[in-house]
């Protein structure tokens, strides 16, 4: 076990929106330490859900992950030889996280030509409450509402 608890680390706000979530959903769209690529295709992808849908990208991929972001989800737990599926709450570090991959796991599925597109794609579909990423979202919800039998073994 870990002697200390790790510190937090603090990410610095993206250039363009002053926005720390921007940095952390770009760190995660990073491949091989290319955050310029990253920040391009990012930029471009929130460009082109404005040129598509007439509101401000930003707003609609804001939007976006709050749609995608879970309120609960299940953990195993050991309880006498036997696996359980217990819901618990998600902390709020963990639901922007778990929103962040998850959004960029399924713009990666999609079928689009470029990134951008991709991601642009999972913009809009996930700002109107469509899409892989709500999807998962939606699954993870209806879990936990089947388990909730078991939720008495939290702890």
């Amino acid at each position: 076990m870990r002697k200390a608890k790790p510190k937090k680390r603090y990410i610095l706000p993206d250039p363009i929106y002053k926005d720390t979530l921007v940095t952390k959903f770009v760190n995660n769209l990073m491949l091989d330490g290319k955050k310029s690529i990253s920040y391009s295709i990012f930029y471009n992808a929130v460009n082109l859900v404005e040129e598509r849908t007439k509101e401000n990208g930003l707003e609609t991929w804001k939007k976006a992950l709050s749609n995608i972001t879970p309120a609960v989800e299940v953990k195993s737990r050991r309880v006498g030889g036997a696996t359980f599926q217990v819901p618990m709450e998600v902390r709020p570090e963990r639901k922007t996280a778990l929103a962040i991959k998850w959004m960029i796991k399924y713009a990666r599925l999609r079928g689009e030509k470029t990134m951008k597109e991709r991601l642009a794609g999972e913009i809009i579909a996930a700002s109107k409450g469509e899409g892989a990423a709500v999807k998962k979202k939606d699954d993870t919800h209806r879990m936990a509402e089947a388990n909730k039998a078991f939720s008495h073994f939290r702890f």
